[in-house]
């Protein structure tokens, strides 16, 4: 689950992390009115939508007055921002964060991420702030520095003073730093966080007053944590995703749309990958990744086969089973319980096996309804694509 930025600052700012004095405005007139509550003669309208590269996109813009305040906002709200993270589409503008404008003399990268590898947190920081850290980690490997947390002890202070000296950071903004450090790690761990990405991590203020201070913040959090996470499941806008994606996991289905026409439920996400590959190298495009889980029940494949059915670019369904802890029976009761009650009137190709599979065919042989049966993946696959062909 992701959030906006005016978000993340909030909750970074709960643990003492410094952000840029803002708020959130919904309308052209509010944001002028929030301009002048936060005062000064600079502000930057921030688009807030749950993609990167707004910059690039026209979604930041920096002002010198009121009245600038409010062509930016209008400009902006109620338009698509179309970035490398959208798609062509782009994302509806929603809502702008107008805060006051800092005047930086440098830009850091700082981040956390739990790493596969050592399953742990791991920060990672770089003096290379304000661009996209895969480009630098391409181009400049060396300027990437990595620190791993030890979750029994926590960051400590003296790791945080290594990371903050390889990127150039010393003198007075040294404790900040080590504060700064770990305070985004407190936050991060506490809220069930994937990702924490501040980028940048800006350097403000005059010579007598140099500090550190977020400017952009992107968290994402684990969705299966959200049920002890009240305060970060309120953050959650619904209207920033699919709306087939918050039904199918309120049902216990993990549903990824996409832009083809033929659609999957399989059970197990690495069969779920295998199918979606095993289509494309037919020749065809998968509408959707679904994966039923352990355990579907007759009323969890009909919950699957309406959710995939709400795409109407959906010619045919590919059903991929192999039963362990699920029963083929199950999955078959199911399809007929969805062809029943759905009146799906697309083909469905079916490959079942596993867990009492010689059940679950007779089942569907003798249900009096027509299901295109298949013995193994490739087989559903290359059928699966000869229908949506002609």
């Amino acid at each position: 689950m992701n959030i906006h930025e005016y978000q993340a600052k909030e909750l970074l700012q709960s643990f003492g992390v410094p952000v840029p004095s803002g708020s959130v405005a919904y309308n052209s007139t509010q944001a002028s009115q929030v301009a002048e509550e936060l005062g000064g003669n600079r502000w930057v309208v921030k688009a807030q939508v749950h993609a990167g590269g707004r910059g690039k996109a026209g979604g930041v813009k920096v002002v010198s007055s009121l009245d600038e305040v409010k062509k930016a906002a209008d400009a902006m709200l109620g338009s698509r921002l179309i970035t490398h993270q959208t798609g062509p589409e782009g994302s509806l503008i929603q809502r702008v964060l107008i805060e006051q404008a800092s005047t930086i003399r440098d830009e850091l990268y700082l981040g956390f991420i739990i790493d596969r590898a050592s399953q742990r947190i791991t920060l990672i920081a770089s003096s290379e702030g304000g661009m996209e850290i895969e480009e630098v980690a391409k181009t400049h490997p060396e300027k990437i520095i990595t620190e791993i947390v030890d979750p029994a002890i926590g960051l400590r202070d003296f790791q945080c003073r290594k990371v903050a000296t390889a990127i150039g950071l010393k003198g007075k903004l040294m404790p900040q730093a080590v504060r700064v450090m770990k305070a985004i790690y407190r936050c991060m761990r506490d809220n069930d966080a994937l990702q924490a990405e501040i980028n940048p991590l800006a350097i403000v203020g005059g010579d007598d007053d140099l500090r550190l201070m977020v400017l952009d913040a992107k968290f994402n959090f684990d969705d299966n944590a959200l049920y002890r996470q009240k305060t970060i499941t309120e953050m959650r806008d619904l209207q920033e995703e699919d709306p087939k994606e918050v039904e199918a996991s309120g049902h216990g289905l993990n549903y990824i749309a996409l832009d083809g026409n033929i659609g999957c439920i399989v059970n197990g996400a690495g069969l779920a990958m295998a199918s979606l590959d095993a289509i494309t190298l037919h020749g065809g495009k998968p509408a959707n990744f679904l994966d039923v889980g352990g355990g579907a029940s007759p009323e969890k494949v009909t919950n699957a086969c309406r959710i995939v059915l709400e795409d109407p670019n959906v010619q045919c369904i590919l059903v991929n089973i192999f039963a362990g802890i699920n029963r083929c029976d199950w999955i078959a009761k199911g399809l007929i319980q969805a062809c029943d009650s759905l009146k799906i009137k697309v083909p469905l190709i079916v490959r079942l096996a596993g867990t009492n599979v010689e059940e679950g065919r007779k089942i569907l042989k003798e249900s009096g309804l027509t299901f295109i049966t298949a013995e193994n993946l490739d087989s559903a696959a290359e059928k699966a694509v000869a229908i949506v062909k002609g």
